[in-house]
């Protein structure tokens, strides 16, 4: 899989910001800095596997689920 790094963009966002929970704050810096540190390289299974747990992760932050979903996964 080739990434390529993010664009900055000049508008700001259609909905409001709201509150978020540290948990999803700080599954969502540890995609981000996945993703920029193998940005236009291809991943080995071990990087993809580590996105596909991040991911998880920030899924069940955004519902509140909490901690420990990896376990079930």
């Amino acid at each position: 899989m080739v990434l390529t790094p993010r664009l900055s963009t000049h508008f700001a966002p259609v909905f409001p910001t709201q509150p978020t929970h540290p948990a999803v704050v700080e599954a969502n810096e540890a995609i981000r800095a996945l993703v920029d540190q193998r940005a236009g390289q291809d991943w080995s299974s071990v990087e993809s596997a580590q996105y596909e747990v991040l991911l998880i992760e920030w899924a069940a932050a955004t519902r509140g689920i909490g901690a420990g979903i990896i376990e079930a996964a």
